[in-house]
């Protein structure tokens, strides 16, 4: 199981992103391996937001479409965020101060934490502080 944070999906449907082809290589060895993917449906609105205004309004609806197709086929689990998982990141939130997370990364390491994903792909170096892996 890996976690798929904002910054993979962005440099997978972006090739002006920094990480474009980087993303693409890591993603098709995750295909490969038939891995199973999570997301949350927070990383999926950051995601579409920033594509949105980074990108172009074309580029956010082609990575809904790939989401709801990924989901159908069931290569891709969006996690929705609870009432349970929603005040464990807040705790999260308040208890890392000196790092810049936002509620988002929150929320990603309370599912990780909860599926028991111990790997992510991301570009997002805040995760090791919660004992997950980066994909490279």
């Amino acid at each position: 199981m890996t976690f798929v944070d904002t910054g993979a999906w962005i440099a997978l449907f972006s090739v002006r992103d920094q990480y474009h082809e980087e993303a693409r290589a890591i993603y098709n060895t995750l295909k490969q391996q038939r891995e199973r993917l999570y997301s949350t449906d927070y990383v999926i609105d950051e995601t579409v937001t920033r594509l949105r205004y980074d990108v172009n309004h074309s580029a956010a609806v082609d990575f809904l479409d790939a989401m709801e197709g990924a989901e159908e086929k069931g290569t891709v689990t969006v996690v929705a965020i609870d009432r349970s998982s929603f005040q464990e990141a807040k705790r999260l939130f308040r208890q890392y101060s000196s790092e810049r997370l936002s509620f988002t990364d929150c929320t990603s390491f309370v599912v990780c934490q909860s599926y028991g994903i111990s790997a992510a792909f991301a570009f997002d170096r805040h995760f090791p502080i919660m004992g997950i892996t980066l994909l490279q």
